[in-house]
């Protein structure tokens, strides 16, 4: 027995990987996950751990291109594209364009809602039922503003969309809004309350995924960075890494922002760019947010644990431009100063940037390929890797499985791009 063969080889150990792995293993199937760092060193280390169906609108909506375009003249933009020309974000920029329409967006919104709806459900029972030890709260997010047009816009659009799938918001007044949370600064004109929407620590709720695959009989291999394919016909028949080469009956994708990149050498063409965002995380002040918040003007969002406090958020299109950004670390500390008493905790403890999958469309990525017989894909979760996570790899089980699925995965196919 070829003891580097496994069931299904899992590319990536970011919580979407991790997640898949471990409803493949409660199936009966084996799973070997690699990973080119350690598990869950990218985006789902330093990402803000708001679990938010609420954010089922997509970005692209009419109006937005010009907004990206406006951006370009400001570095510290909650939206920023960076002027250098680069042809790959440049096609992928207009192909966003493209979905920039109301048909589009409702259907990508549907298509959210699905899948976030699910996973809510699912990570309260799995962190419930493994007793998980991520600071899991379930007491909502808050959207607070502090002008009246952004108020007014996002009770349209947002808001008003959520009245229509079937997400609880509560609209309040500033007056309220301010009771709700002490740790904010007088002159709030409203809010929106989204009571179904959770928080955790997603460092440790990653490491408490990756526990119980291994607890499963999976296997993680941690520094393991993929260097080639090999294939036969429409088959991948291995994956060379610099910890050696592996292979399995099926092959599932699961590398976040870096799918675009190693689909280059299996001639897929993924249409992701890569979305940088930042965080600060400190440890606790003592007058911190009782909820998690999204000071909408500028686009900060504060997630209070236990153990934290961190300010996140932001998006930038620089490509694959690697390093933390002063301008956008900046921005942030600003943007929590405007609107909190303790904007900051006694001690900063990390500065962090990382890539989040942007698909062209907003909508994941997940399904068998049409190109490779036994290629899975599970990518191009956006902003929402976490949020999506375990619907991702209820989904992904279901349809490696042959089980029926507990949502439409019509949406959500590669066969959409020709993948």
């Amino acid at each position: 027995m070829d003891a580097s063969r496994s069931d299904v080889l899992i590319l990536g150990g970011g919580v979407v990987g991790l997640s898949c792995a471990l409803y493949l293993l409660k199936g009966g199937t084996g799973v070997r996950v690699l990973e080119q760092g350690t598990p869950g060193c990218g985006s789902s280390h330093g990402n803000c751990g708001t679990i938010t169906p609420s954010h089922a609108a997509p970005l692209a909506m009419p109006g937005m291109l010009g907004v990206a375009l406006r951006s370009m003249l400001r570095a510290d933009a909650p939206l920023y594209l960076n002027p250098r020309f680069d042809g790959p974000r440049f096609r992928w920029l207009m192909g966003f364009a493209r979905h920039c329409n109301w048909r589009d967006f409702h259907h990508a919104a549907k298509a959210r809602a699905a899948i976030l709806q699910r996973s809510r459900h699912l990570l309260g029972d799995l962190i419930r039922g493994e007793k998980l030890n991520c600071e899991f709260v379930e007491e909502g997010v808050l959207y607070v503003y502090r002008g009246a047009a952004q108020l007014a816009a996002d009770e349209r659009h947002h808001a008003d969309l959520l009245d229509r799938l079937g997400i609880p918001v509560q609209r309040l007044r500033g007056d309220e809004v301010e009771r709700m949370e002490p740790a904010l600064k007088p002159g709030v004109q409203g809010g929106l309350f989204h009571p179904e929407d959770a928080r955790l620590r997603p460092d440790r709720y990653v490491a408490e995924l990756a526990r119980l695959v291994r607890e499963h009989g999976g296997i993680i291999e941690s520094g393991a960075r993929i260097e080639r394919f090999e294939t036969d016909g429409r088959r991948i028949t291995g994956v060379g890494t610099s910890r050696g080469d592996f292979a399995g009956e099926r092959v599932l994708m699961a590398l976040g922002a870096w799918s675009p990149l190693l689909g280059r050498q299996l001639d897929l063409r993924l249409p992701m760019q890569p979305g940088k965002g930042y965080s600060l995380t400190y440890t606790r002040p003592a007058l911190a947010p009782r909820h998690a918040l999204v000071l909408r003007e500028a686009a900060v969002c504060v997630t209070t644990w236990e153990s934290g406090l961190r300010l996140g958020s932001t998006m930038e299109f620089s490509g694959y431009a690697e390093g933390l950004n002063r301008t956008r670390l900046n921005a942030l500390r600003r943007g929590a100063a405007e609107g909190l008493h303790e904007p900051e905790g006694p001690e900063l403890q990390e500065e962090w940037w990382g890539w989040r999958p942007m698909c062209v469309d907003e909508v994941p990525i997940i399904g068998p390929s049409t190109r490779w017989s036994n290629l899975h894909m599970a990518t191009a979760h956006g902003m929402l890797g976490v949020s999506m996570s375990a619907a991702t790899g209820e989904l992904v089980a279901a349809q490696i499985h042959g089980t029926t699925p507990a949502f439409d995965p019509a949406p959500y196919a590669p066969a959409r791009f020709g993948l």
